[in-house]
């Protein structure tokens, strides 16, 4: 008898293991490259999602060389796998069209939205005592543009649609480098994508000093991209606002994930969503208007998180 409860409990301690080891949920989150504000919203997605869920969900944050990679990577990952992209990227591959032409994949067409995060904004950052206030100005200057990332292949658009194509020199690095490079007066400037205020924006503006080049109005029409208006004093020694350009971006999932999960992910992220806004301010402009942005369809246990909180959800999603 000794024996058999001796047993019992051993094997009670192992079922109780095992049913531990199966409530906690682990995702990979691709998002961008570290050091940019979308890995840091990544790291505090992470947080707010362990603490949501009591530890339930474990997300583990994973650097991209940027959204089509990430995009191209839906194809072959397994169920638990998030990413952050414009939503346009989501469908440009599921029409194999731009950066997806010949690379078509009919796994692009399970791709699923979850919740939208905030927007891209572009920075152009200048050295401060680079004498650049307009995007003439960067004529005979060197910048950094990055690699396979939105804001490289956004950037390089802008220097061609503004006329700029060989009379600028484009640095042969990736943007990881960018603050030490224009410390170092490698560079004159680079150009990044990240919800305001960017990281490696902040980290430039401390140690250097910079600029931000301002668009105008008929720029900004030329690219037929949102305005947005960055604040003045959002950067050290930056004292006036700059006008410039915005792109929605909407974190997706697959079919391939199971509406529990995708419910219990959107769930928590809106539960959260107030609490990391107050930590940082990125958050706070991220509303469900915003899923008028999405491409493509909602998850199914997104859904069924927006119908049960009463969000009105554009019949195009569902």
């Amino acid at each position: 008898m000794k024996r058999m409860m001796t047993g019992l409990i051993a094997a009670g301690v192992l079922l109780a293991g095992a049913t531990g080891a199966q409530a906690e949920t682990r995702v990979t989150y691709k998002s961008a490259k570290a050091g940019t504000s979308y890995y840091q919203m990544g790291v505090e997605l992470a947080e707010a999602m362990k603490a949501g869920t009591d530890g339930g969900v474990i997300l583990t944050v994973e650097e991209s060389q940027g959204s089509v990679q990430n995009v191209m990577e839906a194809a072959v990952r397994p169920g638990n796998y998030v990413f952050t992209t414009p939503p346009a990227l989501v469908g440009a591959a599921q029409k194999g069209a731009g950066p997806f032409k010949d690379k078509g994949n009919p796994k692009f067409d399970e791709i699923r939205a979850l919740f939208p995060i905030p927007s891209l904004t572009m920075h152009f950052v200048m050295r401060a005592d680079a004498g650049v206030q307009s995007f003439a100005d960067l004529e005979g200057k060197t910048i950094l543009l990055g690699k396979g990332s939105f804001g490289a292949n956004e950037g390089a658009k802008y220097v061609e649609m503004f006329g700029l194509k060989d009379k600028v020199k484009i640095a042969d690095a990736e943007l990881g480098n960018a603050a030490s490079a224009l410390k170092n007066r490698q560079i004159d400037g680079f150009v990044t994508a990240g919800s305001f205020p960017a990281p490696n924006v902040t980290e430039a503006a401390a140690s250097t000093g910079i600029s931000l080049v301002s668009m105008t109005e008929e720029q900004v029409a030329e690219t037929k991209r949102t305005r947005l208006v960055i604040p003045a004093g959002t950067y050290a020694g930056v004292d006036t606002d700059t006008v410039t350009t915005s792109l929605p971006v909407v974190a997706y999932a697959t079919t391939a994930m199971d509406d529990d999960t995708a419910y219990t992910l959107t769930k928590t992220f809106w539960t959260k969503k107030a609490e990391m806004g107050e930590s940082a301010a990125w958050w706070k402009a991220v509303s469900p208007d915003l899923l008028s942005n999405v491409t493509g369809k909602l998850h199914p246990g997104a859904l069924r998180y927006y119908e049960e909180a009463g969000v009105a959800v554009p019949d195009s999603l569902r």
